[in-house]
């Protein structure tokens, strides 16, 4: 499993975009590749989800999406996602009210590409477990935390965890510039 210092590697996963339940919507796909390149500049916090349309990660996904915006107001980029399809994701949308124009990134890795660099797939079922990676603008990973399947996580926490590293970021730039105040 990949942990923290070591680098994401290139991959490729059909994001979902925030605000959609239809494959297209006013003439403008749903859908977009996300790559180690997407977002420049911007922090990464990447959650997996065994499957969609199961009945603790909708409680995960509605935690994590009630936090979006802090999330974005800290340059974080929040998604989360599975080895299901785009569609199913949109399915679910539609299905759950809960996640009705969800307003975060959601991501299919059909072929578990990123599944299985990041080390997380549950031998098993071959689903993803439910890992969280925060990760910076450099793409190093910073924080990974992973649950059994069935034990879900706290999407508080994690937006605890990116203030630490943030806050470390800070310190680190006061240390390199002799303590001065920013």
């Amino acid at each position: 499993m990949k942990t923290i210092g070591d680098k994401l590697e290139a991959f490729r996963v059909t994001g979902v975009k925030p605000g959609f339940n239809q494959p297209e919507e006013n003439g403008v796909s749903a859908f977009e590749d996300i790559t180690e390149s997407s977002f420049p500049g911007k922090w990464k916090v990447i959650y997996f989800y065994p499957k969609d349309f199961t009945q603790v990660c909708p409680t995960e996904i509605v935690g994590f999406n009630a936090l979006a915006d802090e999330f974005d107001t800290r340059d974080a980029v929040l998604m989360g996602g599975s080895s299901d399809n785009e569609y199913v994701k949109l399915a679910w949308r539609r299905e759950n009210a809960e996640l009705s124009k969800l307003n975060h990134y959601q991501f299919s890795d059909t072929n578990g590409a990123l599944i299985d660099q990041l080390g997380i797939r549950e031998k098993t079922e071959g689903v993803a477990l439910r890992a969280t990676f925060v990760v910076n603008p450099d793409n190093i990973i910073q924080h990974v935390s992973v649950n059994n399947v069935n034990v879900g996580r706290s999407p508080e926490e994690t937006l605890r965890i990116l203030d630490g590293l943030l806050t470390e970021g800070l310190c680190a730039c006061n240390r390199a510039i002799g303590g001065a105040t920013l």
